[in-house]
């Protein structure tokens, strides 16, 4: 064999160990890097896990926070209402109701006969479609008659026009539009100033028909058991549709009568004595209770006007 052909064999060899060589090293570098590809998708899902599981945990752990919040808050909300219960319980127990009427106050100076009315729209919509009355002249003497019916019993009213024309005008208006059927008493006290309390549709203590009834209260006013007035916001002339039927005493929390400035328009009848103090041993609802935070409540026992009619005299 020649020394050419020996050098190329040679060579030859030598480059077929290199090509053997090379694709060693690509077979190597493709495992390395399948290995390293693998190792970085196992990390990467071995994160997300960690990102899940801690997103879990924390979400289940806010979860839990919340429903212990709702139970503790549960918790306190019946013990608010059991002792609230236990209030009304025991001031129903020592309820007191004075049998005595109170006689009404009439005004020191006879109002002029007949009288001039104004009812301005107020800044309230009304809480049922009713207009103002339509007779703003309206005579200061004689009385009208009312039958309330309830889904607690009768209750009947003689409103008097001497004490109180305008209001007396407005509330027949209202009578007889229709306002007061189907409305419910909001609002008892069986302490202090023991009323029932009626007059808005709505059964909030806010509504009204949408205008005001002048003030008609004067200084000598007395209240108490058998009379009915007119509720107000305490502003001026800010009477409505709603009133307040006192059964009992009228007194405040402290003691003191309450403020000369509710106009007294009319009476109760024995009748509806008898149906006001029922209710008021029934007691007040416990939720309104704690809502009212005055010592007033809803009545347990719902009074529903079903049928309210008016008789003149």
């Amino acid at each position: 064999m020649s020394t050419n052909q020996q050098r190329r064999e040679a060579a030859k060899r030598k480059l077929e160990r290199q090509l053997k060589a090379r694709a060693a090293r690509a077979r190597r570098n493709r495992i390395i890097a399948a290995v390293a590809t693998g190792v970085a998708v196992v990390a990467v899902i071995a994160l997300v896990l960690i990102f899940v599981n801690q997103a879990r945990q924390e979400a289940e752990a806010e979860a839990a926070r919340q429903a212990k919040a709702a139970a503790e808050q549960k918790a306190s909300e019946k013990e608010r209402l059991d002792k609230a219960k236990a209030e009304i319980d025991d001031m129903v127990r020592k309820l007191k109701i004075p049998g005595k009427r109170t006689e009404p106050v009439p005004h020191p100076k006879p109002l002029p006969n007949p009288s001039t009315c104004k009812y301005p729209e107020s800044a309230q919509e009304a809480a049922k479609d009713v207009d103002p009355p339509e007779q703003t002249t309206v005579p200061a003497s004689g009385t009208v008659d009312v039958t309330i019916d309830t889904t607690a019993g009768e209750i009947g009213l003689t409103l008097d026009r001497s004490m109180a024309p305008c209001t007396v005008n407005s509330i027949v208006s209202l009578i007889e539009q229709g306002y007061y059927d189907g409305s419910s008493c909001h609002r008892l006290g069986i302490q202090g100033l023991q009323m029932l309390q009626c007059g808005d549709p709505t059964g909030t203590g806010r509504g009204g028909p949408g205008y005001t009834v002048p003030d008609e209260f004067h200084s000598k006013l007395k209240y108490g058991r058998g009379l009915v007035a007119m509720a107000n916001t305490g502003a001026p002339n800010s009477g409505g549709g709603q009133f307040f039927l006192i059964y009992g005493s009228a007194t405040m929390s402290d003691g003191s009568m309450l403020p000369r400035q509710y106009t007294v328009f009319g009476t109760i009848s024995d009748t509806g004595l008898k149906t006001l103090e029922k209710v008021a041993r029934k007691g007040l609802d416990p939720k309104s209770y704690l809502e009212y935070a005055d010592g007033t409540a809803k009545p347990v026992l719902e009074v529903k006007f079903t049928k309210v009619s008016v008789k003149d005299d």
